[in-house]
């Protein structure tokens, strides 16, 4: 496994503080709600059973874990102990309980030893086993009257089942995600490492319906923030399972990730869309394969590793330079540029709170962090 140094780029550290002081600014709000996307420079805010709801808690964890500011640690506690009471009422769970838990009951628990983050961990793993189609060896997407439906970002709540085979014991999690990771290599990631968003499935037979375009421009076009979950998610697969095959996955969606990049390296939010250069970008994409990059570089051979580790500082970079909020105090959001749902023209160019968690989970890694959750 590849060792690389840590990046002793002077304006790491410039970066890191000015993130941080948008966080603290954040933070004097005292948020009921979750902070998704900025309308005029101010986050909105969504039910706690939203498939976001983890990252700004998760922002605060890794602030607190690299910093000992029991601040952080305060402002972090509670989010996961409201969210499992939504557990009990009619709610909008489904396939992402990763992405909510992952960063905040066990990252809690990695922390601080917490008990009922470790149960409140393991019982979203048990929600999200329970969403495993046997005949398509696949997780179902969302909650709507989609049954057969699969989706390339479900690659990153693969970590939720990983780590609760790890720490119950019970390897029935790993083998649904082992089970799950297959499906989309064999049906969501395509030889040249683009990705699809949506696959359709019959839910009784298993058999493959279609694609479907999903938040990319089409059912044959490459979704660049999909294209960054397949990568990250194939990425941690090998992590967990030493496979070659999700390692060699990783990197044939990181070589196309990377050369389909424009020169400021920050995508446009689909790699297929026509005439791209005057298309919306989406920095959230750009952060999440940062961060997958990384990643990826340990796992990589020494030469290889170093490309990669290189392109997420290159990509870390132009964010903090070229997209970033710094500059403007009364902005929430630290990064501009993000696309969340560009076919219903929804979230396009504004700050989205997992490209801002994404940004920091970066940093920190860069800064020698060592808690990775997902």
């Amino acid at each position: 496994m590849n060792k690389l140094t840590i990046d002793n780029n002077p304006n790491l550290e410039v970066w890191w503080k000015q993130a941080q002081q948008k966080v603290d600014r954040l933070m004097t709000r005292e948020l009921e709600l979750a902070p998704h996307a900025t309308r005029d420079g101010e986050y909105d805010g969504l039910t706690l059973d939203n498939w976001i709801s983890g990252f700004w808690p998760g922002m605060l964890w890794i602030y607190y874990d690299m910093t000992g500011d029991i601040k952080y640690h305060d402002a972090a506690w509670d989010w996961d102990i409201r969210m499992e009471r939504l557990m009990l009422e009619e709610s909008r769970f489904h396939h992402d309980v990763g992405f909510q838990y992952l960063p905040t009951s066990i990252l809690k628990y990695k922390l601080t030893g917490d008990a009922d983050g470790k149960r409140r961990g393991l019982a979203a793993a048990n929600f999200l086993a329970g969403r495993f189609n046997l005949a398509g060896q696949y997780l179902r997407a969302w909650n709507r009257d989609l049954p057969g439906w699969a989706i390339i970002d479900c690659l990153m709540n693969l970590s939720l089942l990983y780590w609760a085979a790890e720490e119950s014991k019970d390897p029935r999690f790993s083998h649904i995600a082992t089970a799950h990771a297959d499906m989309a290599l064999q049906h969501m990631i395509r030889t040249d490492g683009s990705t699809c968003h949506v696959a359709v499935f019959d839910p009784a037979s298993g058999e493959l319906l279609e694609y479907k375009g999903g938040q990319g421009y089409s059912p044959e076009s490459c979704w660049s923030r999909g294209n960054a979950w397949a990568l990250y998610g194939m990425a941690n697969t090998y992590r967990y399972t030493g496979d070659t095959k999700y390692l060699q996955a990783s990197q044939r969606v990181a070589n196309h990730f990377i050369a389909s990049l424009p020169d400021d390296m920050v995508p446009p939010w689909d790699f297929h869309v026509p005439n791209s250069d005057t298309e919306p970008r989406d920095t959230s994409a750009a952060a999440i394969a940062a961060s997958g990059l990384l990643e990826l570089a340990k796992l990589s051979s020494p030469e290889m590793g170093a490309v990669y580790h290189k392109t997420a500082e290159h990509i870390i970079a132009s964010l903090s330079k070229g997209y970033s909020a710094f500059s403007e105090p009364e902005h929430e959001g630290i990064l501009h540029g993000a696309t969340g749902h560009k076919p219903e023209n929804t979230n396009v160019d504004v700050s989205l709170i997992y490209g801002d968690y994404f940004y920091v989970e970066a940093l920190a890694k860069l800064r020698g962090w060592k808690h990775r959750i997902f």
